[in-house]
């Protein structure tokens, strides 16, 4: 089964060359990192997948991402979408460089994949090569480390976790509960590069099944 590909859409960035203190202060942002940079987008977890290639691209920090609830098709107004992240960086040009890094990645890297016609059942199973400080971070690995990205509706995303984990030599460092605020699961694998690969493709081919026979054991 081809599944097709759902890309996210940018709706807004702006940049923020000197941020005023208050803000900074509520941000915990360094004494260093004077500028901002903000972006929204149409799916959340592309958006923290291309706020992890910013801080690989560019002098720069993630400082804010959150995911909005019940997702962009509930959002609270034309340019919320799924996601906001902030990234903060010492200078309005490497910020600039970091959105345009994170810009890219949502444009012509990441995406999800539709289950059917219409995209409504959808899964991410996206392998990150070398991580970023980011996601490096919330997975608790060091800086560069291959990781799997994987996210699905919420039976298909532990059925799915389950058939990953079994079927590569893979850890399972992070891990997303169902229901998350977009009504998602799922989970970061770290291992070696090809097992991360195996383990995406694990993870794809079991909730694929799910969606061809839901109903059978």
């Amino acid at each position: 089964m081809e599944l097709q590909p759902i890309k996210a859409e940018v709706l807004a960035v702006r940049m923020i060359p000197n941020v005023d203190a208050a803000l900074a202060k509520q941000l915990q942002l360094t004494s260093g990192h004077r500028s901002l940079g903000m972006i929204t987008t149409t799916i959340d977890d592309i958006g923290y997948t291309a706020l992890d290639e910013a801080t690989k691209r560019a002098e720069v920090e993630v400082v804010y991402a959150r995911s909005f609830y019940a997702g962009a098709a509930h959002a609270s107004g034309p340019l919320s979408g799924e996601f906001i992240g902030i990234i903060a960086g010492p200078t309005p040009d490497e910020v600039e460089s970091g959105i345009e890094a994170a810009q890219n990645i949502i444009e012509h890297d990441a995406h999800f994949e539709a289950l059917n016609d219409d995209g409504s059942h959808a899964l991410y199973a996206h392998v990150i090569a070398r991580t970023g400080a980011y996601l490096s971070k919330i997975a608790g690995i060091n800086e560069g480390e291959p990781l799997a990205y994987l996210i699905a509706p919420p039976l298909e995303a532990m059925y799915g976790l389950d058939a990953a984990l079994k079927a590569a030599d893979v850890q399972l460092s992070a891990f997303y509960g169902p229901p998350s605020e977009t009504n998602f699961g799922g989970g970061l694998l770290t291992g070696t590069q090809s097992a991360c690969q195996a383990a995406a493709n694990a993870f794809r081919d079991s909730i694929i099944r799910v969606a061809r026979q839901p109903l059978t054991w």
